[in-house]
């Protein structure tokens, strides 16, 4: 008989649906990348899923995240998320943080996989700790801004980043916080030049969204292994 996971079953095996039913991914950050990262999970039949965002949807955010849309503007990412969840699949146990997380954060959750889609360097420096000190297996984000090549994304160690500014600032960090090496979505494309008058980087949905879609194929195959 089909199912929502029909298809994801027929090319995996009940063996690893039951493993990505018994799952539980946390995702920090719920805007370009995320959100992608998010859909994905929900879709692929991951049965415990974890968000954490503090933002609202604003109008200059419909360019790239799936979240944020005419009707969601104004409201909390983590509660359009919860119910774009559900409306996917309501049997997901989705478990919410409305918080900006930092070194002083304390979270009363262990998941299996963290997948780090924020963009703020001590926010995820923090993520990291708190990964490490609890052993959970995680990936992290690196910029995905400035660049317009979705070809040119790909998975691998922190040390073993290039051509992304982002990733060099969280090199230093990691070396100084002797954090170790972990795995990190990347971009081996040189970044466009800054154009804008203001802080705001240019970015585009076809990269955003291909560095979530690798982030949770990642913990997919992580989770199913």
């Amino acid at each position: 008989m089909s199912d929502r996971l029909h298809r994801t079953r027929t090319l995996l095996g009940n063996d690893k649906i039951e493993k990505l039913q018994n799952a539980t991914v946390m995702v920090f950050g719920c805007g370009a990348v995320g959100s992608f990262a998010i859909e994905a999970l929900a879709r692929s039949g991951v049965g415990n899923i974890i968000l954490l965002d503090f933002d609202v949807a604003e109008e200059s955010n419909i360019n790239r995240q799936l979240f944020a849309t005419e009707s969601t503007l104004g409201r909390k990412k983590i509660n359009i998320a919860q119910e774009r969840i559900a409306d996917i699949n309501p049997d997901i146990n989705v478990t919410v943080f409305d918080i900006f997380f930092d070194e002083k954060s304390t979270l009363p959750v262990r998941p299996d996989f963290v997948i780090d889609a924020i963009d703020t360097v001590k926010s995820k420096i923090a993520i990291y700790r708190w990964c490490k000190q609890n052993n959970i297996p995680f990936i992290s984000s690196m910029g995905a801004a400035r660049k317009t090549d979705p070809t040119k994304i790909k998975i691998d160690k922190i040390s073993k980043t290039f051509a992304c500014p982002l990733a060099a600032t969280i090199r230093r960090a990691v070396r100084a916080e002797r954090i170790g090496d972990f795995p990190v979505v990347f971009s081996t494309e040189l970044p466009a030049p800054h154009k804008s008058p203001t802080k705001d980087f240019g970015s585009i949905i076809t990269v955003t969204g291909t560095f979530g879609l690798f982030m949770a194929n990642y913990a997919i195959k992580k989770i199913t292994a």
